[in-house]
């Protein structure tokens, strides 16, 4: 039996949204094979949140990033590319002893690209609790966080208990995306316990099946999501790739098809579009299966370019995508 019952999310107000963590350049090769045998690859910018912060700018939110780059290139790049994209750069922080992170990936015909991050000891690394106590919460609503931050270094994972705090002491809604990179934590157990911990303190948590299945061992989206309300969580949304999304507040929930483009170029960067897509909704006072609906297109142009952001929409793009795009098959979930 299919779950139809919409959700109205209540917490979500107008305001700044507050993202943290750590802006890259991004290598993208320029043709197919192993990275070490690629003559050219394409510069730009990356990164979890501030691709979020991107995709929340161009859909007319205003968004508010956190982060600390190197004296070098690639920090200069990141700074350009904020200004380019109508981010404020107040809370950019420059550190004269460490580098700004980057990143390389591959070019692929199908499937997943591998990439390769050298972001270990970078400057955003170094981001603690300190930066966070330094933080002007007045007029921001919601705060965005995705998994990486606390991965990143042992500052940056008490930097990450700290916003958690600081939104909830504020009544600053808290969206949480678990977003698993196990090469960057110290051990798997440490990575389940932080990420549960902190799905827990979140009022809406967004988990793709893969993070299902690893933190619960649980692979239908409805029993996923309740999950992670049974964790802590207020809200769920449960991405479920091209299919779609499945929202639940643990009483009712909601499954919305995705779109169908003709070809997927790279999937990298389609989870911050749904973020990014989510989120505006809520903030607009939508109703979650506009906001899934949102999510699902965002996250469908995303996958039709090779940057991490490009195809990030504003608003006349997104709704002539949605215009003129088929809906998947919708699914059954019970």
């Amino acid at each position: 039996m299919a779950v139809s019952h919409d959700i109205a999310v209540s917490g979500v107000r107008p305001g700044k949204v507050l993202l943290v963590g750590e802006g890259m350049g991004l290598f993208a090769a320029g043709e197919e094979g192993p990275c070490s045998e690629v003559g050219s690859f394409s510069a730009s910018v990356a990164g979890a949140e501030l691709n979020v912060a991107i995709g929340l700018e161009r859909l007319g939110q205003h968004p508010v990033y956190m982060t600390r780059i190197g004296q070098d290139p690639i920090g200069e790049r990141i700074l350009y590319f904020m200004r380019q994209n109508d981010l404020d750069t107040s809370l950019v922080g420059k550190d004269a002893t460490r580098s700004t992170g980057f990143m390389m990936k591959s070019k692929v015909d199908q499937g997943d690209p591998k990439t390769y991050y050298f972001r270990k000891g970078s400057a955003a690394s170094a981001l603690g609790p300190a930066d966070v106590k330094a933080i002007d919460c007045s007029g921001i609503s919601l705060m965005h966080m995705t998994g990486i931050l606390p991965a990143l270094s042992e500052s940056a994972l008490e930097a990450s208990k700290a916003l958690v705090e600081m939104s909830r002491a504020n009544h600053i809604f808290v969206s949480f995306d678990p977003n698993e990179r196990p090469a960057l934590w110290k051990s798997d157990k440490q990575m389940k316990q932080t990420l549960l911990s902190l799905s827990a303190k979140a009022d809406l948590v967004l988990p793709g099946i893969s993070e299902g299945r690893h933190l619960f061992g649980l692979d239908n989206v409805r029993d996923i999501g309740q999950a992670f309300i049974d964790n802590g969580a207020r809200y769920a949304v449960v991405k479920d790739g091209p299919d779609g999304a499945y929202a639940t507040d643990g009483h009712d929930g909601v499954y919305v098809p995705g779109f169908k483009v003709d070809a997927v170029v790279d999937t990298v960067g389609a989870g911050d579009g749904f973020a990014a897509g989510v989120l505006s909704a809520l903030l607009e006072g939508r109703r979650m299966s506009e906001a899934l609906e949102r999510g699902c297109a965002v996250g469908a142009m995303q996958t039709q370019v090779v940057s991490d952001n490009e195809g990030l929409p504003d608003k006349a793009r997104l709704n002539d995508f949605v215009a003129r795009h088929q809906r998947a098959v919708v699914r059954q979930v019970g």
